[in-house]
């Protein structure tokens, strides 16, 4: 059995047929779908499926993409949310100087509070980095030396390198889709070189979808390939990816 670390079912890609692929999931070896929200509304919809389904759990916050929104919102609504019981990380928060679809000043001051109030409610926290290694990295140490904070570096992207500093102050690391594309020299090197007791698989769903299946929509019984990919080149079967997946996924988000 599997767990998918990091699904979106709550997008609107799965407004046809949500409740019928859930249904199924166990059917696909999938044991638990971890839910992510990016922003207070997809949040609230993430809770509902997790309160709707037991082999679903929830992670809510705002996604450096509309960090803006936070300048009127504030994080009440998130707060709330993260005090319930299907709750179990706050995510994804982090920076994403690529898009920078809201200002980086504004993206840095609200990833410092969702990892303040990861830190207060003792929730591990979910992270999405691009093209801002040097000051993710920088604002995640500072947090973890003030509060204990712990969490997963989602679909990572960086370097191994990188991935060893993360790892040094205890995070986890979660590769998806893109390790299964030929030309994808990086997420390769790191599924080689993560122990295996730091590693987490996902899909991402419905983005990333990974080969054979690469252009259509991503579901979470795809983490399979994800697995498989990551086997071949560690030289393992899948069954211990499997395995080993799932338990740190337990252990990190407190689902033992």
């Amino acid at each position: 059995m599997f767990i998918d670390s990091h699904a979106h079912l709550d997008d609107p890609r799965f407004n046809l047929d949500r409740q019928a692929l859930i249904r199924t999931l166990k059917d696909n070896k999938i044991d638990l779908v971890i839910n992510v929200g990016a922003d207070e509304k997809s949040s609230r919809t993430t809770l509902d499926l997790a309160n709707n389904h037991e082999n679903i759990y929830a992670v809510v916050g705002v996604h450096p993409h509309s960090a803006k929104d936070l300048e009127k919102s504030g994080l009440e609504p998130i707060i709330q949310m993260a005090k319930e019981k299907k709750v179990i990380a706050i995510g994804e928060i982090g920076l994403d100087y690529y898009y920078d679809n809201s200002p980086r000043d504004i993206q840095m001051k609200w990833f410092k509070k969702q990892l303040d109030l990861a830190i207060d409610l003792n929730l591990p926290v979910v992270i999405h980095s691009r093209d801002a290694d040097k000051d993710t990295f920088d604002t995640i140490k500072e947090a973890v030396d003030k509060g204990g904070l712990r969490g997963i570096m989602h679909c990572y992207s960086g370097s191994v390198e990188m991935a060893r500093e993360y790892m040094k102050i205890g995070f986890y690391i979660s590769l998806g889709g893109p390790v299964t594309f030929k030309n994808a020299r990086v997420p390769k090197a790191v599924a080689k070189e993560i122990p295996l007791d730091r590693l987490l698989i996902e899909t991402d769903c419905p983005y990333l979808t990974p080969e054979p299946y690469r252009g259509k929509r991503n579901e979470p019984m795809f983490v399979r390939y994800v697995a498989n990919a990551i086997a071949e080149l560690r030289g393992l079967s899948i069954e211990e990816i499997a395995k080993v997946t799932t338990e740190n996924t337990k252990r990190l988000f407190d689902l033992v």
